[in-house]
């Protein structure tokens, strides 16, 4: 490869002199991505729910040459998650949002409790809505940002025996759309991108159930579910100069799923 096309492919999928938050980045999809944004040129901050979840992370973030900060609140609590983003604003400039940490409840419709529909709901719906307003509003007021959240295959079908998660991914491809609408004029970048079946923690009780995902796997026509580390380099297209043009977008990594 010449100097000339190394030059062009770092301007364009590049993310030197960016900072990226990453919520939920202690394993699967994002430690995935924030790894990815690092090996892109990005310094990172790590979110996660408690002391300690984004150290290790942190580590290997610092391990590319890259800055890594960690930050705690949970994001079912709305005070708290409202707090460390005005703290967050008062001090770091965050270039790329990736909404990504997520939660699922598995009952069936008629029984699901108020108290595991509302943890989701926070979770997956309100924080990522509260999180884009925040640092969405100072990337308006320069300019220049991306947006980039985790939604699902959910996000386009109801699935079994996951109403919540069903509903709330369906409600952050909405609010994609909606949030891009308004912002694309002012320079910011606002998308989504929604995962296949990945081997991750929120889908360890699916994998164990033998019968669905020998079912799942043989509707996937890539024969596989993804690992996260298939996931993240559509984030860091997402959240680059190649992406400039791209608003609004719900971009499956699904292995071929919805195609089928």
């Amino acid at each position: 490869m010449t100097s000339a096309a190394m030059t062009w492919v770092e301007h364009t999928f590049g993310l030197a002199g960016k900072t990226a938050l990453v919520t939920g980045a202690r394993t699967g999809i994002g430690r995935a991505c924030a790894l990815a944004l690092a090996e892109a040129g990005a310094d990172l901050v790590l979110w996660g729910r408690s002391a300690g979840d984004c150290d290790e992370v942190a580590d290997e973030v610092r391990d590319l040459g890259r800055t890594a900060t960690c930050v705690v609140a949970a994001l079912d609590d709305r005070e708290a998650v409202l707090a460390t983003a005005a703290e967050l604003l008062a001090s770091v400039r965050i270039d790329v949002l990736v909404n990504n940490a997520g939660t699922i409840k598995r009952a069936p419709a008629a029984e699901m409790s108020l108290e595991d529909w509302d943890l989701v709901r926070a979770v997956n719906l309100d924080a990522t809505f509260l999180l884009t307003q925040r640092f969405g509003a100072a990337m308006v007021a320069r300019g220049s940002g991306s947006v980039i959240t985790v939604a699902s295959l959910l996000s386009f079908q109801g699935g079994v025996t996951v109403p919540g998660y069903a509903a709330t991914k369906h409600a952050v491809a909405g609010l994609t759309k909606a949030f891009a609408n308004e912002w694309a004029a002012h320079g910011v970048n606002v998308n989504a991108v929604a995962p296949g079946y990945v081997v991750t923690n929120n889908t360890d009780a699916l994998r164990a159930d033998t019968a669905r995902s020998t079912a799942i796997s043989a509707r996937i026509p890539a024969g596989r579910w993804a690992q996260p580390e298939d996931i993240a380099p559509a984030v860091v297209f997402l959240a680059g100069r190649g992406a400039a043009y791209v608003h609004g977008e719900v971009l499956t990594v699904d292995g071929g799923w919805m195609a089928r």
